[in-house]
């Protein structure tokens, strides 16, 4: 039994603070909640692959289709030789469209699962062999140290999928903020953001039929019992997805279908039934909207493509806030100026 004790001891020595420090906090909160980037430990991102392949799922589908289709007058726009860093890069499935004309000099994918990390980035050097690869684990909500490799070349941040969505807005604002000056002076982003639609749209996205979004939330719980010595009695709680009209977004819960009480790390929570942790946020803009978050946070976007049912848009924008919103041109405009320059 001390064995046992000991073992435990020295596995929880091993695990990431700060994932404890949020773990507890949240569940002391009111409401209580959970910060989503815990979602993703390497099941977690396996099973978000899982879900990107749903039919509900659009915004992977939609985005990659957009990317396709605007991928030469991107590159014209950005230039070659920029060192591509890729935000929450996950399997990085969208980056080859990127790599593949943009001409860049390295591609730096950032993520905080390691092993998915590594993975993905040596799938991609078989595709890439020629392009230098500084895969980074690193919470970039938090702060990141871009490869020494890179200094001197001129950055293109690549932020797909959304993901800016999962931030509250002024928690977005500032990770922009932080975008902008880790990429440094003269950098460009290319970056999703999902727009506003129906919830007949929206919430199957989040609730899938097959139940996959619901075991990606669920999986928090068992990293919870897994790396913090967790009682949570995962058979108490459900998925539950909820639109929130007044902040634009979808959220994520995870709801106790009874009362329940579990330790975690030595200290002892109770939940009521009914009650929930909100796991995950999926905000939703406007294309006004989504310009004035970007200048807010530093950036000018100069061009922007959407779907035909502008469900989706990919905004590619510069360091700085020097144009007014209406004087962001359309892309062909930009182009046919360098023509005739």
């Amino acid at each position: 039994m001390l064995r046992c004790q000991n073992n435990r001891q020295s596995h929880l020595q091993h695990v990431d603070p700060a994932f404890r420090d949020d773990v507890l906090r949240g569940l002391s909160a009111e409401p209580r909640a959970i910060p989503a980037r815990w979602l993703y430990d390497s099941h977690g991102s396996a099973l978000f692959e899982a879900i990107t392949a749903l039919p509900e799922y659009y915004p992977t589908r939609i985005e990659r289709s957009i990317l396709s289709s605007a991928i030469g007058e991107i590159a014209a726009l950005t230039g070659p030789n920029r060192a591509v860093v890729e935000f929450g890069s996950g399997s990085s499935a969208k980056t080859p469209i990127l790599l593949s004309q943009a001409s860049p000099v390295a591609y730096v994918p950032i993520d905080i699962s390691g092993e998915f990390l590594r993975d993905a980035a040596a799938v991609l050097s078989g595709k890439f062999p020629k392009l230098p690869i500084h895969p980074v684990t690193a919470d970039f909500t938090r702060g990141f140290a871009l490869p020494d490799a890179i200094n001197g070349a001129p950055r293109l941040g690549f932020f797909p999928g959304s993901t800016i969505g999962n931030l509250v807005v002024p928690a977005a604002v500032d990770l922009l903020r932080l975008i902008s000056t880790s990429l440094g002076a003269g950098s460009m982003l290319l970056i999703g953001i999902d727009r506003v639609k129906h919830q007949r749209i929206l919430l199957p996205a989040y609730d899938d039929a097959k139940g996959i979004t619901a075991a990606f939330n669920l999986n928090l719980l068992h990293r919870i019992n897994r790396e913090l010595g967790g009682s949570l009695p995962l058979d108490r709680f459900g998925h539950l997805v909820r639109w929130n009209d007044a902040e634009s977004r979808i959220e994520m819960h995870l709801e106790a279908s009874q009362d329940v009480q579990f330790e975690i790390d030595g200290s002892t929570f109770s939940i009521a039934q009914g009650e929930t942790i909100h796991t995950e946020n999926s905000l939703k803009y406007g294309l006004r909207d989504a310009f004035v978050l970007l200048r807010a946070g530093g950036w000018t976007p100069i061009a922007e493509w959407a779907d035909q049912d502008e469900f989706f848009s990919v905004i590619l924008a510069k360091q700085g806030t020097v144009l007014s919103a209406s004087q962001v041109r359309s892309t062909r405009e930009i182009l046919d100026q360098r023509e005739i320059a």
